[in-house]
C-alpha cells in the first residue's frame, strides 16, 4: 500500500517521532501529554473508539506488517490529514521502548475537558476516583463503568490521567465513550454534587457503613459513588462529607476488593433499568 502521506522511518533519532519516545517512562508521560495537548491510543479497535467520538489525530505508527491489514484505519488517518508513519518492529521500539504488538499506535489531540457540572447534568449514576493513582486500575473502572451502566466518572486533581497509554489500553477505549472530567479543590466540591440533586455515597471498609445489597434496594434516584486510593481508601475528609457510607460485604476472611473490581461490583448492583 503507498499513498501520500504514509512516510518511512528509518532512523531512532526521528524527529517526527518525538510523540512516541520514551512511552515507559509514566512520569514524563504524564508531565507531557497534558502539556502538550496529546494522548496516545494503543491497537486499531482504541484508535476507532477515539475517531468515533470526534477525538482528532497528529498521527499514526504502524509497523510494516500491519500496513495492509489496517488499510481502512490508515486511510482515515490520511484523510483527517494526519501523517502515517511505518517502520520495522524492532526500530520502532527503540523509539517507544515497548513493542508494538497491537500493530499501531496513534498520537491524538486531547479534547478540552468540561465542567463538573455540565458532566454530570443528565447522570444519574456518578463514579467518583480519588486519588486512585494506578493507570491500570483507572482503565479497568471506566471499563466496569461503560459496560455495566453508570454515567459519567469524575476524578480528583491527584488521580492518575484516564487519558495515559496503558489507561486507555486496559479500558479498551471506553474512557472516549463515558463522560468524564477533573473535580477540583476535592472534598470540598462534594456540594457540586450535593446540588445536581446527588445523594453522595462513600464506599468504606467501617463496619457500621451501610451494606450494599441494601442500598440497592431502594436506591436516591441520582446516587455518586466515590471510590478511594489503592491501600488507604477514601480520606477521612471525604468520608465526613459524603451522605452515607456504604460497604461490599465481604468473606472468607478477605477484607476488601482492588478498587476497579469494588466499581464494577458497584455498579452492577445499583445498576438503573436499561
Amino acid at each position: 500500500m503507498t499513498a501520500v502521506g504514509i512516510e518511512r522511518v528509518e532512523a531512532v533519532d526521528d524527529e517526527r517521532l518525538t510523540d512516541y519516545v520514551g512511552l515507559t517512562d509514566v512520569a514524563l508521560r504524564s508531565r507531557r501529554e497534558p502539556e502538550l495537548g496529546l494522548y496516545l491510543a494503543e491497537s486499531e479497535k482504541v484508535i476507532r473508539r477515539a475517531l468515533g467520538v470526534g477525538h482528532r489525530p497528529r498521527s499514526l505508527v504502524l509497523t510494516d506488517r500491519w500496513l495492509e491489514p489496517l488499510a481502512p484505519l490508515v486511510e482515515r488517518i490520511l484523510a483527517a490529514g494526519a501523517p502515517v508513519f511505518v517502520g520495522p518492529p524492532a526500530l520502532l521500539e527503540s523509539i517507544t521502548g515497548f513493542n508494538v504488538h497491537r500493530g499501531a499506535i496513534a498520537a491524538m489531540h486531547r479534547p478540552a475537558l468540561a465542567e463538573p457540572a455540565e458532566v454530570v447534568r443528565e447522570a444519574r449514576r456518578v463514579v467518583v476516583l480519588e486519588d486512585v493513582v494506578d493507570h491500570t486500575n483507572v482503565g479497568a473502572a471506566f471499563r466496569s463503568v461503560a459496560g455495566l451502566g453508570a454515567d459519567a466518572v469524575l476524578v480528583t486533581p491527584r488521580c492518575a490521567d484516564p487519558l495515559y497509554r496503558r489507561a486507555v489500553r486496559v479500558s479498551m477505549g471506553t474512557v472516549f465513550q463515558v463522560p468524564w472530567t477533573r473535580i477540583e479543590d476535592w472534598p470540598r466540591s462534594v456540594g457540586v454534587l450535593r446540588n445536581a440533586g446527588f445523594t453522595v455515597a462513600a464506599l468504606t471498609l467501617a463496619a457500621d457503613a451501610m451494606p450494599l445489597d441494601r442500598l440497592a434496594d431502594d436506591p436516591p434516584e441520582r446516587l455518586a459513588l466515590v471510590f478511594g486510593t489503592e491501600g488507604d481508601g477514601l480520606a477521612a475528609a471525604t468520608i465526613a462529607a459524603a451522605d452515607l457510607t456504604v460497604r461490599i460485604p465481604m468473606r472468607g476472611g478477605v477484607d476488601s476488593l482492588n478498587v476497579a473490581a469494588a466499581t464494577a461490583v458497584a455498579a452492577w448492583a445499583l445498576r438503573l433499568p436499561s
